[in-house]
């Protein structure tokens, strides 16, 4: 099968080869997936660099997610057919850049009947990210204020659309007059191109002094920084991420004396140790997603030869919504 391989830690472009390498075969409590879709992330051009929390053997397979077909079952494996449609994380350093892609059986969930291929392999991460960062660490609530940093991409476009299902305002930032239409395609009810206006004070305004409730971010630095100016009284700030490749360092005295939360969050651990929780999730996002009060934005479709390229163009800020790879 074909397969894109990192051989050495670089940049996508040159790390990133596209090799022939022999199909695997699911061992015991695993699942061969033939992928129909992987999503691209961020943390794809992380683990690229070596850069990741989690440093796969080389040479590995990039892909985090994806969506695919059943097509053999390892030994012990029940509940599960050949040739159901079905969303996974990818098992490295077997990732989803592949034709096929052999995964833990137990961690496989239906992809919804409402999503198409690549739309299902990117509800995955991202959504599950959004839905345990804004219900279960920040208990947003109907009528509060949220404020998404980088709404127009993969992750603050998840946030949008679920701040909104949840009855939420939603205050998007974005860098740019085309994301900004996005994040307002998207639902986001005030929009901040952070290269003409100061986020922080449109935060005010709209607020009347009060601040925003819960704020996402997954880019930090300044925007983490500025984030803390606009925070309600017993806010809650949600980190995700570093996208903007600074990560800071937190005021705790601040925090204290303007009373508000700093909450992490690693959606991998809920994973590993409250596996029925993400069951949960996936089964709440799938009810989303048949009534149409979420639906993935995938901007960009590629084929499997594209592969480099679109991580390339994620890991330089270039996409919106989340890419697709479609072997």
């Amino acid at each position: 099968m074909k397969a894109w391989r990192v051989h050495e830690n670089g940049e996508p472009r040159e790390a990133m080869r596209l090799d022939e390498i022999p199909t695997p075969e699911p061992g015991p409590g695993e699942v061969l997936l033939r992928v129909r879709a992987a999503g691209v992330n961020f943390a794809d051009a992380l683990l690229c660099r070596g850069q990741y929390q989690v440093r796969p053997p080389l040479p590995f397979t990039p892909g985090v997610e994806l969506c695919g077909e059943v097509a053999a079952l390892g030994p012990g494996v029940t509940g599960l057919g050949t040739g159901a449609r079905v969303i996974s994380t990818a098992a490295l350093p077997g990732g989803a850049f592949a034709e096929y892609a052999v995964v833990p059986a137990a961690g496989v969930l239906p992809a919804p009947d409402a999503l198409d291929d690549a739309e299902a392999a990117v509800l995955h991460i991202g959504y599950q990210t959004g839905w345990f960062g804004l219900h279960r660490r920040a208990a947003l609530q109907p009528g509060e204020t949220l404020l998404v940093h980088a709404a127009a991409g993969g992750v603050g476009s998840a946030a949008v659309q679920l701040g909104k299902a949840a009855g939420a305002t939603v205050v998007g930032v974005v860098g740019g007059a085309d994301k900004a239409k996005v994040a307002r395609d998207l639902g986001a009810d005030v929009v901040v191109d952070r290269r003409t206006e100061d986020f922080v004070a449109v935060v005010k305004e709209v607020t009347g002094g009060r601040g925003a409730d819960v704020v996402y971010d997954s880019v930090g630095g300044d925007a983490y920084a500025k984030s803390t100016k606009c925070i309600a009284f017993e806010g809650r700030i949600v980190v995700v991420g570093f996208a903007g490749g600074k990560v800071p360092a937190p005021g705790l005295n601040h925090a204290l004396v303007k009373n508000y939360g700093i909450l992490g969050l690693h959606w991998g651990l809920y994973a590993a140790r409250e596996p029925d929780a993400v069951r949960r999730a996936h089964d709440e996002l799938s009810r989303l997603a048949d009534t149409g009060a979420v639906r993935p934005l995938v901007a960009d479709r590629h084929p499997l030869a594209d592969a480099a390229s679109a991580v390339e163009r994620v890991a330089a800020g270039l996409t919106t919504g989340r890419p697709a790879i479609l072997p």
